[in-house]
């Protein structure tokens, strides 16, 4: 049975939205006085194979028992928190560009998976969570009869 997906108009929009802040702080910085509230989103890529789904999330600096993974039917969900060193005496920060503090991304994935087969590696900053697509969600060729 095929499941049918809500139709949601705001799909996308909050993740649009943290592009287009990242995007204007690479150009102009933070603002005076502005400073990050503890949250921060890493960047995403889904890709779709013909037999996986593959999600990498952009994380460096991160040790493994900082990152929390669960996937619950067609949402993934990533957590974690990125820890800054604090100043020690003497020392002083001129910039902080890189983010820190706790972040949090919910990803709806494209097709049905098998949740309980994936697998996680980290490497080089990089988190990727794999999941192979389930039976349902297998492209299929049809035969055509000939009468």
């Amino acid at each position: 049975m095929n499941k049918i997906k809500k139709y949601d108009p705001f799909w996308g929009v909050d993740s649009f939205r943290r592009d287009m802040d990242r995007l204007f702080d690479s150009f102009f910085g933070n603002w005076p006085g502005e400073e990050y509230k503890g949250f921060w989103a890493p960047a995403v890529d889904v890709e779709e194979t013909k037999d996986s789904i593959y999600v990498r999330v952009e994380i460096p600096g991160m040790k493994k028992e900082d990152i929390k993974i669960q996937a619950a039917g067609d949402t993934l969900v990533i957590s974690g928190e990125r820890r800054h060193s604090s100043e020690e005496k003497d020392r002083h920060f001129h910039r902080v560009e890189r983010a820190y503090g706790k972040f949090q991304r919910a990803l709806q994935l494209p097709v049905e998976v098998q949740s309980d087969k994936a697998k996680a590696t980290y490497k080089d900053g990089i988190l990727e969570v794999s999941f192979p697509k389930s039976e349902k969600a297998k492209a299929r060729e049809i035969e055509i009869d000939v009468k």
